[in-house]
């Protein structure tokens, strides 16, 4: 998944808080990139608007700021996270219970895979 700069910059221009090193998004962790990649590739297909994305954005920030969030920079990407998955499993792409299938199988493939290796899906992951 390649998204093109026309995207990054419309992504950037319409969505705040991204955050920036000049006009690039930087990201602390390789899931970051990969979030914000997948949720560029959906935009360009179509699957929603900027301008959705922004909304449901918002108001995933704003929750969670009342649940107690620092809202201090250091969780934009799991609220970034969290409205792809909203919104993914609204606009019917996957739902719900599938993306939690997907997390726990995850989570358990990161259990058993030793630190500094990639990490690998395998059947039994799904168990």
């Amino acid at each position: 998944m390649s998204p093109n700069l026309e995207s990054v910059r419309s992504a950037l221009q319409t969505v705040p808080g991204i955050p920036c090193e000049g006009e690039a998004p930087i990201f602390a962790e390789p899931w970051q990139a990969q979030a914000f990649a997948m949720a560029l590739e959906l935009q360009q297909r179509g699957v929603f608007s900027w301008s959705e994305w922004a909304a449901e954005l918002g108001a995933q920030i704003k929750a969670a700021i009342a649940d107690g969030d620092p809202d201090d920079g250091t969780t934009y990407y799991r609220h970034w996270l969290a409205t792809l998955e909203r919104l993914v499993s609204r606009k019917g792409i996957a739902s719900t219970e599938t993306l939690d299938r997907y997390y726990r199988a995850w989570d358990h493939a990161a259990d058993r895979t030793p630190h500094g290796q990639t990490i690998e899906l395998v059947a039994e992951d799904f168990r």
